[in-house]
């Protein structure tokens, strides 16, 4: 039996090492670089540079870069990964896989960048307002009142301004006291006495007119004067000292409800009639009247 140096099975076998860093070298020769795989990409599909240029708008100097594995022309990483995308669809490549391997040759994928700017930006965007049209509505009623109530403030004034017409008015009787003379009134001056019509007064009366002067001489008695036609000139009480002038072109009625007290001038005339205390007396004097007595002095 020969004694020899033989291997056994076991020491003719690799060690895993081995066989792990021949795997690696060989997955390293197998796997181009990025640029190699799309220059090799872009020559399989029969394009140029220039004509890969055309389609995606990267120029020439930078397509000739990126195939040579230099991304410094491309101004930062993210014009890089978007460029090598670009490249890889137009030679029909997997952009996928070569962006992976510019991540992993150069620190990795970016953190993405916070959308709060863009929410934020939305958020403080004014709203556009409504028109409000609630508000528009009360100030139209208010505007309504308050011209309804100027007009009725305003018709009031008018009516206010208006002069009331002699006769429209009937004076207060002062109140009696058990003598039958008419007592002054607490918080009121008694009404001075006016003078009676004087001849120069009575002889001024205009002589085409019917000119009829009423003076409560010893006591307040209701009159009534109507002109010739119809129309009321006075209705009321005249007290103790006043008077009444009334005029027409053609007649003047009277009613007297205590013709006793009462002074009557007619057409410049005093009327002598002898009227007794608390007579009614229904009277109309024209032009021509009176028909008879004389001028007095009052």
């Amino acid at each position: 039996m020969s004694i020899g140096n033989s291997n056994s099975p076991e020491e003719e076998r690799p060690s895993t090492d081995d066989r792990s860093e021949d795997r690696l070298v060989e997955r390293s020769v197998e796997e181009p670089s990025i640029g190699t795989a799309l220059k090799k990409a872009r020559i399989a599909a029969g394009l140029t540079v220039d004509e890969v240029s055309s389609i995606t708008r990267v120029r020439i100097p930078i397509v000739h870069a990126i195939e040579e594995d230099d991304f410094t022309r491309c101004g930062g990483d993210v014009y890089a990964r978007g460029h090598i995308r670009t490249l890889a669809r137009a030679v029909h490549l997997d952009p996928a896989p070569l962006v992976e391997s510019y991540d992993a040759a150069h620190g990795g994928r970016p953190a993405p960048t916070p959308a709060a700017p863009m929410f934020d930006a939305e958020r403080i965007r004014p709203e556009r307002q409504r028109p409000n049209w609630t508000a528009a509505m009360v100030a139209a009623i208010v505007a309504v009142i308050g011209f309804v109530g100027f007009t009725a403030f305003s018709g009031d004034a008018e009516k206010e301004k208006r002069p009331v017409a002699e006769g429209s008015a009937s004076p207060k009787p002062a109140p009696k006291q058990s003598g039958g003379k008419p007592a002054a009134q607490p918080s009121q001056v008694p009404p001075a006495a006016k003078p009676e019509p004087s001849d120069s007064a009575i002889a001024a009366a205009p002589k085409d007119l019917v000119t009829v002067v009423l003076t409560a001489d010893t006591g307040e008695s209701w009159i009534s004067a109507k002109d010739s036609t119809g129309r009321l000139l006075f209705d009321g009480t005249l007290v103790q000292g006043q008077s009444k002038t009334f005029t027409d072109k053609e007649s003047v009625d009277l009613v007297l409800g205590d013709a006793g007290v009462v002074k009557l001038f007619v057409n410049g005339k005093e009327i002598k009639d002898d009227f007794q205390p608390g007579q009614v007396e229904r009277l109309t004097y024209t032009k021509e009247d009176p028909s008879q007595g004389q001028p007095q002095a009052g």
